[in-house]
């Protein structure tokens, strides 16, 4: 389980690839402390397990899986990356719960100034789209963020200067992928109403909410 705060932003330093699955060596400066082999690292979102560590970089394999429903396999040497390690038992969610599991991507597709914040625009899929609501969150590329609007085929967040400067997010271009983790909860109440389609006729309430389960 991850939290959506960036600790460190890292490099590529090697992609193996071998038929449609690789392996990824990444150079890192402090997100290898403590970290072991079979530890969880979020690359760019992308929950993935650590095979080898060292004092400047640690690599992970990445499964065909991965590379099909991620931005990870348009990576290359030097790509710069999100990197967040799985949060302790002890920890603060200072984001939101993210799983590492990637619901798909998501394309740039404006941005504008508001104020302070940069406000960014993307475009995603109608399976997507319909997990992201108004003030909800969504992990894009591994942040946290808040959505501000959802549209018939784009949603937009704000990146405040704060994530602007932990992040790689305005560094990106009109055009470019980015990874997208919708709400677990929104996915559970989704797959709880595909299953159950008596239920879909019901108004939903929060009391049939509470009686069941969520």
């Amino acid at each position: 389980m991850f939290t959506g705060l960036i600790e460190e932003i890292g490099f590529i330093e090697k992609i193996i690839t071998q038929n449609s699955s690789g392996q990824m060596i990444i150079h890192a400066k402090a997100i290898q402390e403590g970290t072991k082999l079979g530890d969880s690292i979020a690359v760019n979102g992308v929950c993935l397990t650590v095979t080898n560590v060292s004092q400047t970089s640690f690599t992970a394999d990445v499964m065909p899986e991965t590379l099909k429903r991620s931005n990870l396999g348009q990576l290359h040497k030097g790509s710069p990356v999100h990197l967040e390690r799985a949060m302790a038992a002890n920890g603060r969610f200072g984001g939101h719960m993210v799983s590492g599991h990637i619901d798909g991507t998501g394309i740039i597709s404006s941005r504008k100034q508001e104020g302070n914040a940069t406000r960014l625009f993307i475009t995603a899929a109608p399976p997507l789209l319909r997990q992201i609501i108004e003030k909800g969150s969504i992990a894009i590329d591994g942040v946290s963020l808040t959505v501000i609007s959802v549209e018939q085929t784009q949603f937009s967040v704000g990146i405040i200067p704060h994530t602007s400067t932990q992040t790689i997010l305005l560094d990106k271009n009109i055009g470019d992928s980015v990874n997208l983790e919708t709400d677990v909860i929104a996915k559970y109440i989704q797959r709880y109403f595909e299953n159950n389609s008596q239920q879909q006729e019901k108004p939903l309430t929060l009391a049939f909410l509470r009686e069941n389960g969520f």
